[in-house]
């Protein structure tokens, strides 16, 4: 009688922008039995989109964290803890820093991966459960949803066809513009402005039957609407439908709300909103009506491979994922998301035209303002110039980078300048709002704290009036037509 051999147990720990991510298994090369899976929400990318950098305060979370895991990994005898970092960390000025305190805390050796090899062990780890069903779809697309970045890919035949990655995830959408809570309206328009625009590159040739995606974000989704709208609780699809229902909930409540009704961390309330239109705006672009979401993503993969390659298996995936860049990049085509079809607007075309159509629509609104003639004149110039600005952090990949400086650092301006304006405005109207409820003891406190808010107000009307009246707008429209070079085709590339 032939006795059968235990497989080994592993661990894998995924550092990424939103999550710390552990996975204990006992591996085999084609299968996981999972012991452990545990994730806490650290947001590192949270300060690397503020400051460029891992702040003090989230390495320091990080670290006791991965101590943790480490003890847990550890306890179940996993040997080796394989540790890998993704996109906040790979955008991070002082990454290698941060590794090496990491290194010198923990004795853990992370593996700061490329976002390619990233989608490559993401496709293992989300789709080794499909490939064990008798009939697996022939044609299948995975994209793993994170904090700071995105991972897509194709497949035939279990072969990878084609995979990208892309700087946008949920946590950099809600940092960069839904920071309010709830999100207003006007921060729903200007996320959905900057992710139509950056998507208008991403054509698809071939339609996957099957579209998979993973990431904290879509699973906390799908819990979101098993809860809110009684599904099933082994239901794993998301519908069209059922993100457009989670975003009625996630921009008429306060996260705090969303958390305690739907059982769901108040940092991942804060920024399920931006991750269900992300999905969204994808599905739309795929002409899709349904996703998979599977929990499983590339710490499973890492696993798998280490099994499959052993000592190597980084090596390896980072040599295959080389492999198939240098054959996309020979081929001038890809059998997936990357594609042009002949009627459709080239990206560069598009970005020339929408940012002149962007500038000249920020430029109706400065005399307006001067006016004083529409109460909303503020608001409205404020809605436009962040459009604009949004659509330049979407074709940023192919401006010219001094021309690109240039422009967003006087975009800004504009920008923190209307904000002081109509955030005073928002305050004044909620406090004489209140001032009508308040107790006759409290209504001095109030009217004090308007009068002084109204001479703010004032004075930064003064500022806004001679910023607006030195703003050159001839010469604004000629930087921004110098932004996008002549050449350039899609994502940076000629």
């Amino acid at each position: 009688m032939q006795i059968q051999s235990i497989p080994p147990m592993r661990a894998a720990i995924d550092i990424g922008s939103n999550t710390i991510h552990l996975v204990v298994a006992r591996c085999t090369p084609h299968d996981l039995e999972i012991v452990e899976d545990q994730q806490e929400l650290v947001r590192i990318g949270e300060s690397v989109t503020a400051t460029g950098e891992i702040s003090q305060e989230k390495s320091k979370a990080a670290i006791s964290t991965l101590k943790r895991y480490k003890a847990l990994a550890r306890k179940h005898k996993a040997n080796p803890i394989l540790v890998v970092a993704t996109e906040a960390i790979r955008q991070a000025s002082n990454s290698d820093a941060f590794l090496e305190e990491v290194l010198s805390k923990t004795k853990l050796a992370v593996q700061l991966i490329s976002g390619t090899a990233e989608a490559e062990l993401t496709f293992f780890g989300s789709t080794y459960e499909v490939y064990k069903e008798p009939r697996p779809p022939a044609q299948i697309g995975v994209m793993d949803l994170g904090g700071g970045s995105m991972e897509l890919v194709t497949a035939r035949n279990m072969h990878i066809t084609w995979r990208t990655s892309l700087p946008v995830g949920s946590g950099w959408l809600h940092d960069r513009y839904l920071s309010s809570n709830p999100p207003t309206y006007d921060d729903v328009t200007v996320a959905e402005t900057f992710l139509q625009t950056y998507f208008r590159g991403l054509q698809l040739k071939h339609q996957p039957p099957v579209l998979i995606v993973t990431g904290g974000s879509a699973n906390s989704i799908l819990f979101l609407a098993r809860n809110a709208f009684k599904l099933d609780a082994n239901h794993t699809q998301i519908t069209q439908q059922d993100l457009i229902r989670c975003q009625g909930l996630l921009t008429s409540l306060p996260a705090e709300e969303i958390a305690q009704r739907f059982e769901q961390p108040l940092e991942r309330a804060r920024i399920l909103l931006a991750g269900a239109l992300i999905i969204q705006t994808v599905m739309a672009r795929l002409r899709i009506n349904v996703i998979h979401v599977s929990s499983h993503g590339i710490r499973e993969g890492v696993l798998l491979a280490y099994e499959r390659y052993k000592k190597r298996w980084l090596e390896i995936v980072s040599q295959s994922a080389e492999a198939l860049n240098q054959k996309q990049s020979s081929d001038g085509k890809s059998d997936g998301f990357g594609t042009y079809t002949p009627e459709e607007e080239p990206f560069a075309q598009s970005g020339r035209r929408l940012l002149q159509e962007r500038t000249q629509k920020m430029l109706e609104w400065p005399e307006e303002v001067l006016k004083h003639e529409d109460v909303e004149a503020v608001h409205k110039m404020r809605v436009a110039i962040r459009r604009l600005r949004a659509t330049l952090d979407a074709y940023q990949s192919i401006c010219d980078p001094k021309s690109f400086k240039k422009v967003y650092r006087q975009v800004t301006q504009i920008t923190d300048t209307l904000g002081a304006a109509r955030d005073t405005d928002v305050m004044l109207i909620n406090l004489h709002a209140q001032l009508e409820q308040v107790k006759s003891e409290d209504k001095a406190g109030v009217e004090w704290i308007i009068q002084r808010l109204q001479k703010f107000r004032e004075q930064k009307q003064l500022e806004l009036e001679t910023f607006l009246q030195n703003l050159d707008g001839d010469d604004l429209r000629r930087q921004v037509e110098l932004c996008i070079r002549e050449g350039v085709t899609s994502y940076g590339k000629s």
